[in-house]
């Protein structure tokens, strides 16, 4: 009980466009309602929980605004200024492959220029970031009614994941000219492409770096994104504080109450 309920926080966007669909969401929502009412009863415990509990147009409602509520505020915090450069979990710095040519450069006395790549490479990743909410709520309303199967009894990062199978590709599609352009307008391909140029000059260097970044920081971008979804989903999930509107603090707090 406990998990399905938990569950419901992150299942939101399930109002499929067909009637049958719709129908078939409902008759789920319905049939837990009448699973935690039974269990209630059962337990001997008050049915003030019961007559108090939300319909199910008011779940489904509540669980659409869970699920917008954390892709948005992921997409919003990483497409502010600094949203990924001073977050340490989500920064990016020189690709793996690039870092010894990093510690290189450093040593020769090119600080300024490494520095000026690291943060040209979050400011890209920043501005790409801004493109990401249209492409998950687009997901939001294509979920089936396996999708939410999944999700309602899935891991802590069911939707996280669902994300991951289903937007990766847009994301990517979405975010690598904006990357791109981003790169060049606040100079990051060229200060990447000096710094990758000047240590291939290097005499003795044997493997050379790829001075194109834009790959890199749009895969590194997504992966910030999904990360920061990840940690909204589990907030939602255990947090009633994080459920910011009458309805959700409605829902979770009887999902609340039938725990006790």
């Amino acid at each position: 009980m406990k998990k399905i309920y938990l569950g419901i926080a992150l299942l939101s966007a399930v109002f499929v466009s067909n009637t049958a669909s719709a129908q078939s969401f409902n008759d789920i929502l319905s049939g837990l309602k009448k699973k935690v009412t039974t269990q209630t009863t059962d337990s001997k415990t008050t049915s003030s929980t019961t007559a108090n509990s939300p319909s199910t147009l008011e779940i489904g409602d509540a669980l659409k605004q869970a699920l917008t509520q954390g892709t948005g505020k992921s997409s919003d915090k990483l497409s502010a200024v600094d949203g990924f450069f001073k977050d340490a979990e989500v920064k990016i710095l020189f690709p793996p492959e690039a870092q010894k040519a990093e510690r290189t450069l450093r040593s020769l006395g090119l600080n300024k220029l490494c520095d000026n790549v690291i943060l040209s490479l979050n400011r890209a990743a920043e501005s790409a970031a801004k493109e990401a909410k249209p492409i998950f709520i687009d997901a939001i309303k294509q979920m089936t009614l396996q999708d939410v199967t999944n999700i309602l009894l899935g891991s802590q990062d069911a939707a996280t994941q669902y994300f991951k199978r289903t937007t990766t590709l847009q994301l990517s599609a979405k975010f690598k000219p904006v990357v791109q352009a981003n790169l060049d307008k606040v100079g990051a391909t060229k200060f990447y492409s000096q710094a990758a140029t000047q240590y291939n000059r290097v005499p003795l260097v044997m493997n050379k770096i790829n001075p194109d970044i834009s790959d890199y920081v749009t895969q590194k971008a997504i992966e910030g994104l999904f990360l920061e979804i990840a940690k909204e989903e589990l907030n939602i999930r255990q947090n009633i504080g994080a459920r910011s509107t009458p309805l959700m603090q409605k829902v979770f707090g009887f999902a609340q109450g039938i725990k006790k």
